[in-house]
């Protein structure tokens, strides 16, 4: 990790792991694969993932972003966001005759799964998170007599159950862990037979940047996080470096957003970004800092990752045929080989 108790003039400490996750990664690329697929206009629900200049750069490639699926002209083709949509969503598709490639985050749908099997046995589930994140809205669509929602420790005591001895939580993935946790703790609390799931809900990638951001913070007289404001885990890792320390933090999508004043006299700035957040523009910011005197970047590595997750399916089978059709075709590498072989 490097020393982190020397100091030097004008700093910067470089958290990682930051920026895309894994399921970030797979829903931006399955919207290009897409593109270049099918052609232009390709529609998606939502947005993919929670960042501005992702949306627009994929805007600008031809992707539509609409808010509700009766915005998609019928027989078109629809993405869903990484973070997921309750059945209802597919349904509506389904009566619209759109074709639907489903890129909700693998670690959300796992979620969906535990809402689903939970239901079946007839549990009352505590899903904490925060109302009206579209995460929140397609998870409690699974089994919506079932959700209740507990949006933090103090709304806890609105919670009523039917029966205590059959109780479980689940969570949003993007929240502080430490948010998380105080919530289930309160909770547990109210109803000690509160069960747990199987494994936990936070998604891997949240924990791992809010753990890098907890070793820059304490160093950091200023935290600045790369991230949009409606990107939960971007805004929770502002939150997570003024808890470890950090004398200040800002959220900003851009450079240009940086106040020069917060820079007043700062030696050490801690720079990390949300996982829905493209490293292009952590190098911006890097490069703004380095204009005024903040030159000497250390990285500090807390450890590493090396999750990915396949394209959708309905993406994988189609690019799979094309890749057969193409391998067919007279002039293809593949098809030549073939017959010079049966020549031979």
């Amino acid at each position: 990790m490097g020393d982190m108790t020397a100091t030097s003039a004008r700093r910067v400490l470089l958290a990682a792991p930051r920026g895309y996750c894994a399921g970030v990664d797979r829903a931006v690329i399955a919207v290009e694969k897409a593109l270049e697929q099918y052609g232009a206009p390709i529609y998606v629900r939502k947005e993919i993932v929670h960042n501005k200049y992702v949306v627009q750069t994929l805007e600008k490639k031809g992707a539509i972003f609409v808010d509700e699926t009766e915005e998609v002209p019928e027989g078109s083709i629809v993405i869903f966001s990484a973070h997921g949509v309750a059945p209802v969503v597919h349904e509506e598709a389904a009566e619209r005759k759109l074709a639907t490639i489903d890129a909700t985050c693998p670690l959300v749908t796992k979620v969906h799964k535990e809402a689903v099997r939970f239901a079946k046995e007839d549990y009352d589930i505590l899903l904490i998170g925060h109302e009206g994140h579209e995460e929140v809205i397609g998870t409690s669509g699974e089994a919506p007599e079932h959700i209740t929602l507990v949006d933090g420790p103090g709304d806890v005591e609105n919670v009523r159950v039917r029966d205590e001895s059959k109780v479980v939580w689940l969570s949003q993935t993007t929240l502080s862990v430490d948010e998380a946790m105080e919530t289930v703790d309160a909770l547990k609390e109210r109803f000690p037979k509160l069960i747990s799931p199987p494994s936990d809900d936070i998604c891997y990638a949240t924990q791992n940047r809010q753990i890098a951001i907890k070793q820059v913070a304490a160093e950091s007289d200023l935290v600045i996080v790369v991230g949009s404001k409606n990107s939960s885990n971007s805004v929770r890792l502002v939150e997570v470096a003024l808890g470890a320390g950090a004398k200040a933090g800002h959220l900003v999508d851009y450079a240009s957003e940086i106040d020069e004043a917060w820079l007043e006299g700062v030696t050490t700035v801690g720079v990390t970004s949300g996982a829905s957040v493209p490293d292009v523009l952590v190098e911006g910011v890097l490069e703004w800092l380095a204009e005024r005197g903040f030159g000497d970047v250390e990285v500090v590595q807390s450890m590493q990752e090396s999750l990915t997750f396949s394209l959708p399916k309905e993406l994988r089978r189609d690019l799979r045929a094309e890749a057969a059709a193409a391998a067919d075709r007279p002039e293809s590498p593949a098809a030549v080989g073939r017959q010079e072989g049966a020549q031979r």
